[in-house]
């Protein structure tokens, strides 16, 4: 039996991955640049399997539209673009990838931290202009003796709690959802998001995007954070109010910002581009071409154990929407 598998996301089904997985259950591949709801279900009227990245809609509109669909597979960690409650009412499997790139994730956070207490990106622009003048990154500040606070305490936070180690930092993290011994194994200690944001000379998030984290860094949380404080955020985008972020920016509240997720993604014309106390990437801190290979394999090999009718290894647990 055929099956038609649909791929929105352009990182993952190449060709090579097609022939050596899908192949194993005769399944066509169709690749779509659908993002938005309508688009999608277009697309998947008659699949059996959908393929989508951070940036495809998966509503309940897609998943009624799907009449054959039987599995979702999110090629990353977030499902916060899936109705995950939508798509288990209608027997429809979630599955994600969800230790593909903590190695990826905790090195380019600690890369973002350290191009913004070091001013690299300042540095760089400085000295291809044809100057040699270490005073355009002053103010800087030592790393070692500062406090850096995590907020959400699971894979990719402590595997960035981990690298931190021998860097003369204390850690601290919130996380209502993680016992205090987790985080104490790694000498990491448990505080409430206000002293966090309070006592932390860096915050750097990592939480899913959802309900009650939607826009937890606003303004008042911004205002309770030390003017001086750097915020590194290579989670959602979503967690992080742009327009408090500026104005708390520009107005000295805030020392920099390390951004590799965005809420619209792309970005666009930001005012946050404007200033150099803002570094950015492209939502890159994901990939390595090992991740990249192990986050194609892994999604298509657990969408074949759905099809197969089997258990995947990854699947989202109905109940949180979550894994």
């Amino acid at each position: 039996m055929s099956h038609k598998v649909v791929v929105s996301d352009t990182k993952v089904m190449d060709g090579e991955t097609r022939a050596a997985v899908l192949d194993a259950v005769e399944a066509t591949v169709k690749t779509t640049a659908a993002k938005e709801p309508a688009a999608v279900a277009r697309a998947v009227n008659d699949a059996d399997a959908l393929i989508v990245d951070a940036g495809t809609q998966v509503t309940a509109e897609v998943v009624e539209a799907g009449d054959s669909l039987k599995v979702v597979g999110r090629a990353g960690i977030g499902v916060d673009n899936i109705d995950v409650r939508a798509a288990v009412d209608a027997g429809v499997r979630v599955v994600n990838v969800p230790d593909y790139s903590v190695e990826e994730v905790s090195t380019h956070t600690f890369a973002l931290t350290l191009a913004c207490l070091r001013k690299i990106p300042t540095f760089d622009r400085s000295v291809k202009r044809g100057e040699w003048e270490w005073t355009v990154g002053q103010p800087m500040r030592r790393l070692a003796g500062s406090t850096v606070g995590l907020v959400a305490f699971g894979k990719l936070a402590s595997r960035f709690a981990a690298k931190l180690r021998g860097f003369d930092v204390d850690v601290v993290a919130h996380d209502p959802y993680v016992p205090e011994y987790r985080m104490g194994d790694l000498g990491v200690e448990s505080v409430t998001f206000e002293t966090l944001l309070a006592d932390s000379d860096i915050v750097s998030l990592h939480a899913p995007l959802t309900d009650e984290t939607r826009e937890m860094v606003d303004a008042d949380a911004l205002d309770r954070m030390r003017d001086d404080a750097l915020l590194v955020n290579t989670a959602r985008g979503g967690l992080v109010d742009e327009a408090a972020l500026y104005d708390a920016l520009v107005s000295g509240d805030l020392g920099g910002a390390g951004l590799d997720v965005r809420e619209p993604e792309p970005p666009g014309d930001a005012p946050l581009h404007d200033l150099d106390s803002v570094v950015c990437s492209p939502h890159v801190a994901w990939y390595s071409e090992a991740s990249r290979v192990e986050l194609t394999q892994t999604v298509a090999e657990d969408v074949i154990r759905v099809l197969r009718g089997e258990e995947p290894e990854n699947p989202i647990d109905p109940a949180t929407g979550w894994f």
